[in-house]
């Protein structure tokens, strides 16, 4: 059965070097995990930070639930508290400290047991050849399978 994914932000990946990856688990409120099974969930402009011993998401947008009952609604793009271990939380605020490291949610996912999870990314930012470097790779993979592909059909 596996991981059910509910949303990834997939520019992480060309904006950032990736050393690192965790699972937390998120704290959410009301209704919110039901939008989260619906998928209405944006990770866009979204970030970690570590704060008095805590590690908070901000920036993650969870649309309302538009079946839900009740008055009070919580704020769609409200910080959540992300669930790790202490220890956890040690280390990754030691890293956080250093030069060019920062927390970037990389997908939010369901696990087989129901529990909302997120995947956090110890992330370094790429300088543009970098990016350039990433993109002719992927390019020149993609024409080595086309040629690939090319030669099958021939043979």
């Amino acid at each position: 059965m596996g991981n059910r994914n509910v949303a990834t932000n997939r520019k992480v990946r060309h904006e950032y070097f990736v050393d690192r990856s965790y699972e937390a688990g998120i704290e959410l409120r009301g209704a919110e995990v039901k939008s989260l099974r619906a998928g209405n969930v944006s990770l866009n402009e979204c970030y970690a930070q570590v704060h008095d011993g805590e590690v908070w998401v901000h920036g993650m947008h969870i649309s309302p639930y538009k079946h839900a009952t009740g008055t009070e609604l919580p704020d769609p793009v409200r910080r959540r508290r992300l669930l790790l271990k202490k220890q956890q939380i040690a280390t990754l605020d030691r890293q956080v400290r250093q030069k060019g490291y920062t927390l970037i949610p990389l997908r939010v996912y369901f696990t087989e047991r129901g529990h909302a999870k997120i995947e956090l990314g110890l992330c370094r930012g790429k300088r543009q050849y970098d990016k350039r470097e990433a993109i002719a790779e992927r390019d020149m993979q993609r024409e080595a399978e086309r040629a690939r592909r090319e030669f099958e059909k021939t043979r």
